[in-house]
């Protein structure tokens, strides 16, 4: 599992598709409308001066909090039924995806939408999340009291506003949303529709959906490089959907999202804080926020790049060809467009280190997880200075056999582009420590082999060499080495120093 790629988000993600995006787009939009007001171009809706007027936000809000809702009628329905077939036609043109047949369309109430999630989250992904919530605890991205599944289940009731079901091949209308604040809604949708009749959407995602901590065997070097690959495969489906719904709101004033990069840039900023009725996004811890927008955002400005290097042959129908399999890729697509071959790291013998261990979790540390851990703790300047300088990652957690309460032990290696930054990084996550744990102390060895206190080191800029903590979960270490870091926690010191041998070929 990797650590961006909760299962609850992998079932969330594809259903309500825009749920955060519509919200941002109708408010950005408008100032662009308004800003170029052209009585002669021709819009799909407007105001009595005839300037084009992009969709309010849908007004979206808890279940417990919502006024009585109003039904769209059966004559409106009907015109949102024929709509379909006009937009489908602009996205086809903007994507270059050809349509092959016409997609069906139900009108959805919520109460059968809500039927419909429940329906979908099976029993696997719960126990993942269940799995997950400990792992993110652990490295502090949640906080220790947290209920996952519970704001999960808020944000669902709080952002739905329609989805695309590739079993069934229906873009999915809801009856208590405004037409007008629906066309946006079905231009991504429907870019959905294009995509599945392409590839096939559920096989094509389904290629990245391998759960490590469920495999018998221990994974390998290219398992765990591949782990991202449902995240980055995302990423691509959602941003392509975004980059079509924007130029849908874009057309009306004579503008495309390659004139518009203020745009893409203001949107980018609004996912990552929600909007005045999205009370229960906006509370969400950074982690959850970062995750559920990422395959909107950076999956956006990654189409954006693709459009500019190769048009919409490159940025649609081949990037589905030939998609990214890390976040990196995404984040920085300059490494995709180039083909950048990063060795696999190199991972530890898992079953023979944790002999005296029960396996409870393994996964990749991608770059948008080391982005988002680093925004965390020190900001997200040091954030966006830091994370193109990873290079691989993973880990392995685990609860020593026979002792299930045991604090859930840890081992975390990471490799970036030198030794300094190497360093840089260990710093900040030791920085970390005091904010995780209720005790953490640091200790060194003294030449007479005693620990000896050790002044607080959590304001240093670089963390070289070996570092230890005691800590009421027990001890932690960290280790810097050339280019690559270890991060043991909670574990025995017989097994961290097998790694650290194995880890750094000593």
């Amino acid at each position: 599992m990797n650590i961006v790629n909760l299962p609850a988000v992998g079932w969330i993600r594809p259903i309500f598709a825009v749920v955060l995006i519509v919200l941002i787009t109708g408010t950005a939009g408008r100032s662009v409308g308004q800003e170029n007001q052209n009585p002669d171009q021709t819009q799909r809706q407007g105001d009595k001066n005839g300037s084009p007027t992009p969709p309010a936000p849908i007004q979206s809000t808890p279940a417990q909090d919502q006024k009585p809702e109003v039904k769209i009628t059966p004559r409106e329905a009907e015109e949102l039924f024929h709509s379909v077939d006009e937009i489908m036609a602009f996205d086809s043109k903007q994507t270059g995806l050809p349509i092959k047949k016409q997609v069906k369309r139900r009108l959805t109430s919520r109460n059968e939408v809500e039927a419909y999630l429940t329906k979908h989250m099976k029993d696997e992904d719960v126990k993942r999340l269940q799995r997950s919530e400990l792992v993110l605890k652990k490295f502090g991205l949640l906080p220790r009291d947290f209920d996952l599944e519970k704001l999960l289940v808020s944000l669902l009731r709080e952002q739905i506003a329609g989805y695309y079901d590739p079993k069934t091949k229906t873009v999915n209308l809801l009856d208590w949303v405004p037409v007008e604040e629906q066309e946006p809604v079905l231009a991504h949708e429907l870019t959905h529709a294009l995509q599945d009749q392409d590839i096939g959407l559920d096989k094509w995602m389904k290629r990245g959906e391998k759960d490590l901590g469920e495999m018998k065997k221990d994974p390998t070097p290219s398992d765990i490089e591949n782990d991202e690959m449902d995240d980055s495969r995302e990423a691509v489906v959602e941003g392509q959907a975004e980059a079509v719904m924007l130029q849908y709101e874009l057309a009306p004033v004579g503008r495309s999202i390659l004139d518009s990069p203020d745009l893409v840039d203001t949107m980018e900023a609004q996912m990552s804080t929600g909007t005045d009725d999205s009370k229960v996004f906006k509370d969400a811890p950074i982690f959850l926020r970062e995750s559920l927008t990422f395959p909107y955002s950076y999956g956006l400005k990654f189409e954006v790049k693709l459009l500019q290097n190769g048009g919409k042959q490159k940025a649609f129908a081949d990037v589905l060809a030939n998609p990214p399999h890390t976040t990196r890729q995404i984040m920085q697509p300059e490494t995709y467009l180039a083909g950048e071959q990063i060795p696999p790291m190199p991972v530890v013998d898992f079953k023979h280190d944790f002999k005296d261990y029960e396996k409870f979790d393994i996964g990749a540390m991608g770059e948008f997880d080391v982005a988002v851990l680093i925004e965390q703790y020190t900001g997200k300047k040091t954030s966006d200075r830091m994370y193109p300088e990873w290079r691989g990652g993973y880990y392995y957690a685990a609860r020593p056999k026979g002792n299930p309460n045991a604090p859930l032990g840890l081992v975390y290696v990471s490799r970036w582009s030198d030794a300094e930054k190497a360093a840089e990084f260990a710093a900040i996550y030791a920085q970390s420590l005091a904010k995780r744990y209720v005790k953490a102390e640091e200790s060194e060895k003294t030449s007479s082999g005693d620990v000896a206190p050790h002044p607080s080191k959590y304001k240093i800029d670089l963390l070289q060499g070996r570092h230890v903590w005691n800590t009421n979960e027990g001890t932690i270490v960290i280790e810097q080495k050339g280019d690559m870091v270890l991060v043991s926690e909670s574990l025995d010191p017989v097994t961290t120093g097998t790694l650290e041998k194995e880890i750094f070929k000593q």
